[in-house]
């Protein structure tokens, strides 16, 4: 009895030694990734390391020098954001990007409403938009928004962070980008968006967590990408690294350690060669 072999499905994500140049400038150096459902990757480093521009090239606002960008095991141009949106690729950046003065309801489905009535009599469906916010917010576990009505500059960062997050996979995110989302947060609020990150990496959402806080990629992260200077310095799964080793590895610690041993390898060739 023969067996026919399976091909395991493309990762929902890749980067395939993406490059991008500014006027000679290497921001980003032939990194590759790729990413599974139900995954969380950690993007790390300080600034300057080219997580800003990995965001940019994964959102659509910027196309590579080269290399390529799959999705599905496709080859695709993001070249504007709503067409990565369209691909199930969502981006939640650093400033949430709600607007303060408008209702959760209406920052839920803005660019999305649901409408009632026809023609020239075609209105926002309100209720409905109200209905719609405070379900999804509440399904994610967020019970501090209560009245969809409430203005979203009355919210904290965490809850506003869930609410952009909470929008995003309702309108159908497979990819979720989160850039920097606890760089601003207490304790407290830091936690309600890694526990966050947790229930929507549960339910097969794959998930790109850039940041420069170790502690908290460590928390939720299955896989870990440090770059530094526009390069990947380092791959590795959740346990191979310790939270000492991942700082010291951001901070540039292997490349220190392989200069030492470059130059007390120096010092004995001199040593060696004066006898």
């Amino acid at each position: 009895m023969t067996h026919t072999a399976v091909n395991p499905a493309p990762p929902t994500l890749e980067f395939v030694n993406v490059s991008k140049h500014y006027l000679g400038v290497e921001a980003l150096s032939d990194v590759s990734l790729d990413l599974e459902p139900g995954e969380v990757l950690c993007v790390l480093g300080h600034n300057g390391a080219g997580k800003s521009t990995m965001v940019r090239l994964l959102s659509g606002v910027i196309t590579p020098t080269r290399g390529v960008i799959k999705v599905d095991g496709v080859p695709v141009k993001l070249s504007e954001p709503r067409q990565a949106y369209t691909l199930g690729v969502a981006t939640v950046h650093q400033d949430v990007g709600t607007i303060p003065l408008m209702s959760v309801a209406r920052n839920f489905v803005l660019g999305s409403e649901p409408t009632k009535g026809w023609g020239p009599f075609r209105r926002l469906d309100i209720r409905t938009a109200r209905k719609i916010a405070l379900e999804e917010v509440h399904r994610l576990g967020i019970r501090g928004v209560q009245d969809p009505d409430q203005l979203v500059q009355t919210l904290s960062g965490g809850e506003r962070q869930a609410l952009a997050i909470a929008r995003a996979i309702h309108y159908g995110a497979r990819v979720l980008i989160l850039d920097e989302p606890t760089s601003d947060l207490g304790v407290r609020e830091a936690n309600i968006v890694l526990r966050l990150i947790g229930q929507v990496r549960d339910a097969g959402v794959a998930v790109i967590f850039v940041t420069h806080q170790a502690p908290h990629a460590l928390a939720v992260g299955d896989r870990f990408m440090v770059l530094i200077r526009g390069k990947c310095a380092s791959t590795f799964k959740r346990g191979e690294r310790t939270r000492a080793q991942l700082l010291s590895l951001m901070a540039g610690g292997e490349e220190m350690e392989a200069l030492e041993a470059e130059i007390e390898q120096m010092r004995s060739n001199g040593s060696n060669s004066s006898h």
